[in-house]
């Protein structure tokens, strides 16, 4: 359904709808908002992806601490 969609010409003739729309003065600002808003969503992502693994070692971490607490006591 989609296997001719991003082919060169298409996307000359999306490119030129996209000048005639916003101006060419317009289209660097859309182009760095665009780039900054997908850094931040990776960026967003990878840090989702590491904060469990922060939790997980934060709570063996007390677990070892209470280990060794009770170990003292006794």
């Amino acid at each position: 359904m989609f296997e001719g969609l991003f082919q060169p010409m298409h996307m000359l003739i999306i490119l030129v709808i996209a000048l005639v729309v916003f101006g060419p003065g317009k289209l660097p600002e859309l182009g760095a908002g665009l780039g900054k808003s997908i850094r931040e969503f990776k960026k967003a992502l990878s840090d989702a992806e590491k904060q469990p693994m922060i939790e997980t070692k934060t709570a063996e971490n007390k677990k070892a601490e209470e280990t060794v607490a009770e170990n003292k006591s006794v």
